[in-house]
């Protein structure tokens, strides 16, 4: 096969592909300008679809659960014979105790031997005792599993003063959301109406069993601390007086209520929108209550139907695809081109976040809203990775009306933490501790600043002009220096994940102006030329979010990890390197007959070591703008890039 460098007009290729590339992503957009593609996770999530229809007692929806359970199926290990949390990924207890119930309820036979097998893995793993706290709470729910290894969490949590050490102020968005409906289950211990009385029992093998947390640093001083706090609340429960329950419990339908969010949902995200669900209905809500209603038609809208099978979604991603692929046509060029990432960017305008303070207002008082949210509507959650992303782009793109981006701008400012990063929600959610909860056995309770979205601030503000030696850029600049891994990769919170973060953080840098020879400029390059695979590319598994934090786990070439690669050694002037003209050589000769790339591998993260995400917008756009910037600077008199991402 001919490379880029043996070819008469080496370019050629890459013209064709870019071509090719955005005319198919021109045909992906809708019609009023943005573009939204799926966002799949985990067997998890159309398994608590299927499990909350039974639970409601609903009418059995015969042909959407036969399309679900085929999903199910086609997703089951042939290796492990359970269920990962991504593409290839090792088994998960907690997965497929799901998975297998969800089967179980659709109907599948339990000789059936996809069934046995999967049995035989949880029996393997410790058994259903082996879950985390939410599936033990899914499992409670339908009488299938005890309350009693539940941690308590009581709803007078919400009445608490927000000086208390634990207080849902302290913790994420999206444990706020999913907690506060929840502290309503757990109060009430509903069991599922769902007729058919549908149990698990063969999933336990009656084992003690040592269950294990996921957060990454646990401190044993507040892991007992919160284990003894766990079994005074336990011995307590049910002995609150009634005055203060009622009104804790009637507090926390408040909340909900308040953050509704219409149609797109509680928080905008499947646990809490679900969680809201059953909630209402435990309080005694009728169907056709409005505030059940909505919350429960928020949860179909997250559904995917093909021909032959279905899912549930997560969330909905909208606002990110559609400024990252304005990214990519505005790359792209080319009047057409550009005419679509403008249609895009009037479609993300009125969508910014003007007249709510969400939930970060109680951190930083005073700061005027103006973020974007990822999803169509959140607006009490806007967060600071889409606003960035937009804010370059309509920059870029010289939108005549700037008060978008100067109310963008101010907010990001005003959310910067006292360590000169960014979360991706909050200013300084870093109460560490919290994660010691044994409620929060999944180590993600916390949103605290973090490489990657700190890098897309600080591109923004220094596309925008930001001198470098501002205090807050400063503060900035000394944070990411500092978060830099010894081998010289920043870890990606937000995506797959050390080839994420160099490049996000290659891409701040070079916005900000430092030169290719600063020694963290320097180190990264070489790590990212280190970890090129063979065959050109770049690939990392999920597995690189491990524990130990060893650092990057090397998996096939991806085409939206190779982007991230080449646009982050582009960004540090390696335009003409063999390293990237290999890795465009990998994206050109893996692009699709549709003129886009595949990828079945998942290269988003939602939860590290928890929950994962296969964007498939990753793959369609991200490749394009890489081999665009490349092609542009390869045609132009210098190699430096002009934006900040």
């Amino acid at each position: 096969m001919a490379t880029l460098s043996t070819m008469t007009d080496p370019l050629a290729a890459v013209d064709a592909a870019v071509d090719r590339a955005a005319s198919a992503l021109s045909g992906a957009q809708r019609a009023d300008g943005h573009w939204v593609f799926e966002l799949e996770a985990d067997c998890t999530i159309p398994a608590e679809y299927v499990l909350l229809r039974h639970y409601l007692g609903e009418p059995v929806a015969e042909e959407l659960e036969a399309k679900i359970g085929r999903y199910l199926r086609r997703t089951q290990s042939a290796e492990h014979h359970g269920w990962g949390l991504f593409h290839k990924g090792a088994f998960d207890v907690s997965a497929t105790v799901k998975a297998y119930y969800a089967l179980k309820m659709i109907g599948d036979d339990p000789a059936a031997p996809h069934m046995v097998r999967a049995r035989e893995a949880v029996h393997k793993a410790g058994g259903a005792e082996a879950v985390n706290v939410f599936t033990r709470i899914q499992l409670a729910l339908f009488d299938a599993g005890p309350w009693s290894v539940v941690p308590t969490m009581p709803p007078e949590l919400i009445l608490l003063p927000r000086w208390f050490p634990i207080h849902l102020s302290k913790m994420s968005y999206w444990a706020r959301t999913v907690v506060v409906p929840l502290l309503v289950l757990c109060a009430k211990k509903p069991v599922a109406r769902n007729a058919k009385g549908i149990k698990v029992d063969e999933l336990y093998t009656r084992r003690p069993i040592d269950r294990k947390t996921q957060a990454a640093d646990p401190k044993w001083v507040w892991t007992k601390s919160f284990n003894a706090l766990d079994k005074v609340l336990k011995v307590a429960e049910g002995r609150w007086p009634r005055t203060l329950h009622q009104r804790a419990i009637d507090t926390c339908a408040a909340w909900v209520t308040e953050r509704l969010n219409g149609e797109d949902g509680l928080g905008a995200i499947y646990p809490a929108m679900a969680n809201s669900v059953m909630m209402y209905d435990v309080l005694g809500y009728p169907e056709d209550h409005p505030a059940r209603a909505i919350a429960r038609q928020s949860v179909e809208n997250l559904l995917v139907i093909h021909d032959d099978e279905a899912y549930c979604q997560p969330c909905v991603s909208p606002v990110w695809d559609t400024a990252l692929a304005a990214h990519a046509m505005l790359e792209a060029g080319g009047a057409d081109n550009v005419a679509r990432a403008e249609a895009a960017l009037d479609w993300l305008k009125p969508r910014q976040v003007l007249d709510v303070e969400g939930d970060w207002a109680e951190e930083r008082p005073g700061v005027r809203p103006g973020g974007w949210a990822f999803q169509y509507n959140n607006a009490h959650y806007p967060d600071l990775d889409d606003t960035a992303v937009v804010v370059m782009a309509m920059d870029r793109a010289q939108v005549a009306d700037r008060m978008p981006i100067d109310r963008g701008v101010e907010w990001t400012v005003g959310l910067q933490s006292r360590n000169g990063g960014w979360g991706a929600f909050d200013a300084d959610n870093d109460y560490d501790y919290l994660n010691n909860l044994p409620f929060a056995d999944h180590g993600a309770l916390l949103d605290p600043p973090t490489a990657d979205v700190s890098a897309r601030c600080v591109s923004m503000l220094a596309q925008l002009g930001e001198r470098l030696d501002s205090p807050r850029m400063a503060a900035a600049i000394a944070y990411l220096r500092k978060e830099q891994e010894p081998e010289g990769s920043w870890f990606g919170r937000w995506g797959v994940n050390y080839i994420y973060g160099t490049w996000s953080v290659l891409c701040a840098l070079n916005a900000a102006g430092l030169p290719a020879d600063d020694p963290a400029v320097a180190r990264a390059v070489g790590w990212l030329k280190a970890i090129q695979n063979p065959d050109g590319g770049w690939g990392e598994d999920c597995d690189s979010y491990a524990l130990d934090r060893k650092g990057h786990v090397p998996a096939p070439s991806t085409a939206s990890q190779t982007a991230w690669a080449l646009l982050g050694l582009m960004a540090a002037g390696e335009a003409d390197s063999e390293a990237v003209e290999r890795g465009v050589d990998w994206l050109v000769a893996n692009q699709e007959a549709d003129g886009l790339w595949g990828q079945e591998y998942y290269t988003g993260g939602g939860f590290p070591r928890v929950f994962y995400l296969r964007y498939h917008g990753y793959p369609k756009y991200f490749p394009l703008w890489a081999v665009a910037r490349y092609r542009n600077l390869k045609r132009s008199n210098t190699r430096q890039v002009a934006f900040g991402m």
